[in-house]
């Protein structure tokens, strides 16, 4: 059945080429030939990679595995969700995410369930994903894309590459570029703003938190805030409460679901703490604000805001 229709197609451009009057139009067809052959060579695609080395592919991706939530909303949000063979648990935004089969989650993956998917593009999370899965699965001849976003234009800029990566570059440029003029629009609308120390908690029991090279320190340096434990070398640490207390932060912030304790109520029982003195312990939608996607923004807004209006009580 392939070969007759390529013959199809091959007899298709030779009557179209001596249909042709002209000798001049004719030689153009002719040279053209391979643009209307089945058998065209596809242009190769180059991705570049979370340690900066290139990944070459033959063509646009039609079967995509994402390797974590993010990674999945990212891909619906470039226009390609509907090439997705397969995710992780807990990747349920959009609401078509819910309906993609499930590989395991990000830290424990299926491996021979990956690669009977015949994936022709593994999307990988540098920093979150197991290095030996991913090391196995390239092995195996899987082609793997790892993607690592630490500041929030990178946002924009995987949207792209994963618009390239699909032939769906109108889509994904279209969101990325709003995701950048909001990006640009935040940091104009506090520039030169007081600088306000904050303390990040990722979770209570034991204590975490981020340090400055973080989504999240990143995006609240754009309205003046500052993360006390920036210089810290991990990208999340434990930490103790004394140095929390010690540090005496202008603010609190917390990832919080709905329906949860409150993850920042313990901190009321230090009311010498500047942050509870002004009743600055945010709390901020946990999915939004933890997952680097255009969703992001919409808590990294809110977060500045709530920032902002520390510095509004001071006039």
């Amino acid at each position: 059945m392939a070969d007759r229709i390529g013959i199809a197609a091959v007899d298709r451009c030779h009557c179209l080429i001596n249909s042709i009057g002209s000798i001049s139009i004719r030689l153009v067809l002719v040279f053209g030939f391979l643009a209307c052959s089945p058998f065209a060579v596809a242009e190769e695609i180059s991705l570049s990679q979370a340690d900066g080395s290139p990944l070459i592919l033959a063509g646009p991706a039609h079967r995509i595995v994402t390797l974590s939530p993010h990674l999945a909303e990212l891909v619906f949000a470039a226009g390609a969700g509907d090439r997705l063979v397969a995710t992780v648990e807990y990747s349920e935004y959009p609401a078509a995410a819910l309906q993609i089969p499930r590989i395991g989650d990000a830290f424990r993956l299926d491996i021979e369930r990956i690669v009977s998917l015949h994936p022709d593009l593994v999307i990988a999370w540098d920093s979150g994903n197991p290095r030996p899965a991913i090391a196995q699965l390239r092995s195996l001849g899987v082609t793997v894309w790892t993607v690592e976003i630490r500041i929030p234009g990178e946002i924009a800029d995987t949207l792209e590459h994963i618009g390239t990566a699909t032939g769906l570059g109108q889509t994904a440029n279209l969101e990325a570029g709003g995701l950048r003029q909001r990006l640009d629009d935040l940091s104009r609308q506090y520039q030169g703003v007081d600088s306000l120390d904050y303390f990040y908690q990722v979770g209570a029991r034991p204590l975490f938190t981020l340090n400055g090279s973080h989504l999240v320190s990143k995006g609240l340096s754009l309205c003046g805030g500052h993360n006390v434990f920036d210089q810290e070398p991990g990208l999340a640490f434990q930490v103790g409460y004394e140095s929390v207390i010690t540090a005496d932060p202008d603010a609190l912030f917390a990832p919080y679901l709905e329906g949860d304790a409150d993850p920042l109520a313990a901190w009321r029982e230090w009311p010498a703490m500047r942050a509870v003195q002004q009743n600055a312990l945010f709390l901020l939608p946990a999915d939004s604000i933890s997952r680097a996607t255009p969703r992001f923004l919409d808590s990294l807004e809110y977060a500045c805001k709530l920032l902002h209006s520390l510095r509004e009580q001071e006039i």
